[in-house]
């Protein structure tokens, strides 16, 4: 017997959130941006989500993630779906890159929270609205408090599920009642957000996830959703824990994600070059621990 797998996602089921290629100098590296992404869809992501988090969007101009966008398009052409993340502590500024990553050839945007100034419940719905309203783009909504201070209350995104191009969030709540109850409540597609909880996740009715893992064991990640939706619920599960070394080397390590996965990708032979200040780059130390988690995972 399968798990009869939910309607078709927004942006499909196995997302990776991609680094942004540098070069050695820190510049936009374009060129390593199409290589890197043709290489994740070619080893199993069926989305890829721009400028996020993991992709260093505090760092890059908007003329880069404009840029960014249009690079990979021309690397993978239709075959996936490209989110590009677009939100910033600014109303006004996160609806000028919704309308430039729509121009560049976006098929959708990730917008989290106003970091920082902590708007109330009614200030943060209204931002969201504003920006979902400003181009014709279905929105992902970022909640993940831990870095930018505000929750999108549950409350705020079943009001906010009755928007047409709002249609997904990118859960880091780690809260599984309040994800449940919108949910059991909406249509939204919740993709998780945290690499730990991918199987937890889906296993409630989840879309998929957005992976900063995933740059590095795209395969190894979307083969937990393969097995679940197969039905073979123990191998699912023992996916997510042969994974759980590495995830937790690269995203509870003290370093950002972003760090440990260009740390990882440089010793693959991929692109990613150097991250840019205020992060700083993984020593020879921890870059020997990743690639042992890395390798152990690759096995498993």
């Amino acid at each position: 017997m399968t798990n009869a797998p939910s309607p078709a996602p927004p942006f499909g089921r196995a997302l990776c959130a991609m680094v942004t290629p540098f070069t050695e100098s820190g510049a936009l590296d374009l060129d390593g941006a199409r290589r890197l992404a043709a290489h994740l869809v070619a080893e199993g992501c069926d989305g890829l989500v721009l400028s996020g988090t993991t992709g260093e969007s505090p760092t890059t101009t908007d003329t880069e993630k404009s840029e960014l966008v249009r690079a990979v398009r021309s690397a993978v052409g239709d075959r996936v779906p490209l989110v590009a993340g677009v939100g910033t502590a600014d109303t006004r500024h996160t609806v000028e890159l919704a309308l430039a990553a729509e121009k560049a050839g976006a098929d959708g945007v990730l917008v989290v929270s106003p970091y920082y100034s902590r708007p109330p419940q009614d200030a943060l719905e209204a931002h969201f609205r504003e920006v979902a309203d400003a181009s014709g783009l279905p929105v992902l909504l970022y909640d993940i408090p831990g870095r930018t201070g505000t929750r999108i209350e549950p409350e705020t995104l079943i009001r906010l599920a009755g928007h047409p191009r709002i249609v997904g969030v990118k859960d880091c709540s780690y809260d599984l009642l309040g994800t449940q109850k919108v949910l059991s409540r909406t249509d939204l597609a919740y993709y998780a957000g945290c690499d730990e909880q991918i199987l937890a996740l889906y296993a409630v009715g989840a879309a998929g996830y957005v992976s900063t893992v995933a740059n590095v064991v795209p395969r190894r990640l979307r083969a937990v959703l393969d097995a679940f939706d197969a039905g073979d619920t123990g191998g699912a599960a023992l996916l997510q824990r042969r994974a759980m070394g590495l995830i937790e080397s690269m995203m509870a390590s003290g370093l950002p994600g972003t760090v440990t996965a260009k740390a990882l990708l440089a010793a693959l032979g991929l692109p990613a070059g150097p991250v840019r200040a205020p992060l700083r780059p993984a020593d020879r130390e921890t870059t020997d621990g990743l690639l042992a988690a890395y390798s152990a995972c690759a096995a498993g």
